[in-house]
């Protein structure tokens, strides 16, 4: 499984979330296994909302990252495409939606998986699962809406 970002255009490495040239982002990496998305994150002390707890805004960034990054790789699976292929798809977030189930530890590692649960031409909605330890403590849908950039 290779990671999608490594496979964005150079413009798309800023994001904050997920760009690799960002030298303040968190560089988070969406592999695709042809069914899912799938990341792994440890939070640092400067995530932290409070008393050792995952701080809020860090997992819906999260969320929102590896969800259009999963998006992305179905839409190209979907056209029987790689991910270096041309012309190259974009998708921007046209929603989010986090709910949380649990308060999130801040000492271990993250797991995200990811899957796309209606797609369409123009819009793919995936669903998100966050789990800390073993257990799930929020979950998300984010709306993928794919746009064409201007030149």
């Amino acid at each position: 499984m290779s990671c999608i970002q490594s496979h964005y255009p150079p413009e798309h490495t800023l994001c904050f979330g997920c760009g690799p040239a960002n030298p303040a982002g968190l560089h988070i990496q969406t592999h695709w296994d042809g069914e899912q998305g799938i990341c792994r994150f440890t939070p640092k002390p400067e995530h932290m909302a409070y008393g050792g707890v995952v701080y809020g805004g860090l997992i819906a960034c999260l969320m929102d990252c590896h969800s259009i990054a999963t998006a992305i790789a179905a839409a190209y699976q979907a056209e029987g495409r790689t991910l270096e292929s041309l012309p190259r798809i974009n998708m921007v977030t046209g929603n989010l939606n986090v709910t949380y189930k649990a308060p999130t530890p801040i000492d271990g590692e993250l797991l995200l998986t990811a899957r796309v649960s209606e797609t369409g031409p123009k819009k793919t909605l995936v669903e998100c699962e966050l789990l800390a330890g073993g257990k799930v403590t929020a979950v998300g849908k984010v709306l993928g809406i794919r746009f064409e950039p201007k030149e």
